[in-house]
């Protein structure tokens, strides 16, 4: 048994859920790690543990978290926390993911979608707390960078990603005190049916929020790394949120346009890194669906400087491309 694993069952007896039977969960893609502990009196409850020596911080989870719960959101409950050694013990909303249940009866993907562009029109209805961090023009502009810096490292280059992009989200998707979760997805979403309203819909995979433009967790949603949302559904959805919200049509779509281009260019290079740094290579089989995005995010006009910009710095993932990330991961000659 590892120190860490001691440290964990320490946790565990202290919390009162030493005698549980304990099974993996899936992970993600950061340094944490899930378990389902299954109690004979209390019950079930899912463990992160998210070890601070590898980079790891559980407090904004809590914070984020407790921050939904007051809003009426369905963030997992903190049962117990120890903050310093990274460990929580938090309510557990099963395993119903909307992908997983979509996959099961691809009739209720309208419902489940629906349900989450709601739960954002209800979310943008409350500003973001002071103290979060802006996700603002060049802070995206220079995650867009990511893209070149690990997915195209060697591309001669006359301007840089972020210069380009930056004036284009600084003109079209730089306002906004929204809270934005950031990783809103199929595979970060649970369906509670027995709850009400909003609250169906299970919150996972918020630690890195930021205040930003409200688009930005609906093209999270509607282009989907992991899950392909057809364009009929993404427009009824983008049409949705808009009658709710009262954004008038044009320069919202503009918006999202420029916020999905930034972020499937932070994947892009997020999901290189993995591979090359990390090495995860399966993140590499994702590229494809990714770049289909973005290929789709620059034939908005707004995007035109952008465009030029990509089809001169980044190849597309061809299976040769892609051979090649993954003959290189685990950072054996990364950039």
């Amino acid at each position: 048994m590892t120190a860490r694993e001691s440290a964990a069952l320490a946790f565990l007896d202290q919390a009162g859920w030493g005698a549980t039977v304990v099974t993996p969960l899936a992970g993600d893609a950061s340094n944490r790690r899930y378990d389902r502990l299954r109690h004979a009196v209390l019950g079930t409850a899912v463990l992160m543990d998210a070890p601070p020596e590898k980079g790891e911080d559980v407090r904004p989870f809590v914070e984020i978290g407790e921050l939904l719960a007051s809003w009426g959101f369905s963030a997992p409950r903190i049962l117990s926390r120890d903050a310093e050694a990274g460990f929580l013990l938090i309510e557990d909303l099963g395993d119903d993911l909307f992908a997983r249940v979509i996959a099961q009866d691809p009739s209720r993907e309208r419902e489940l979608y629906t349900a989450a562009v709601d739960l954002l029109v209800d979310l943008h209805k409350h500003t973001a707390p002071a103290n979060l961090l802006a996700y603002d023009a060049p802070t995206m502009a220079a995650l867009a960078d990511l893209a070149s810096t690990w997915y195209a490292p060697q591309t001669k280059r006359n301007k840089n990603l972020s210069q380009v992009i930056e004036p284009l989200l600084a003109a079209h998707a730089a306002s906004g005190a929204a809270l934005a979760m950031r990783d809103y997805h199929a595979e970060n979403l649970l369906w509670l049916p027995d709850r009400a309203g909003t609250a169906r819909v299970g919150l996972l995979d918020f630690q890195d929020a930021m205040a930003g433009h409200p688009g930005y967790d609906l093209v999270s949603l509607l282009k989907d790394a992991r899950r392909d949302v057809s364009a009929d559904l993404r427009a009824e959805m983008i049409a949705r949120y808009i009658a709710a919200t009262g954004h008038e049509t044009e320069p919202f779509e503009a918006a999202c346009a420029v916020l999905s281009a930034q972020r499937n260019l932070r994947i892009i290079g997020v999901f290189a890194r993995l591979c090359l740094r990390d090495g995860k290579a399966h993140y590499v089989d994702l590229l494809p669906r990714v770049w289909a995005h973005l290929t789709d995010d620059l034939t908005h006009p707004v995007l035109a400087p952008l465009a030029e910009v990509v089809n001169q710095l980044l190849p597309p993932p061809t299976p040769e491309i892609l051979t090649d990330l993954k003959a290189r991961c685990a950072g054996l000659q990364t950039p």
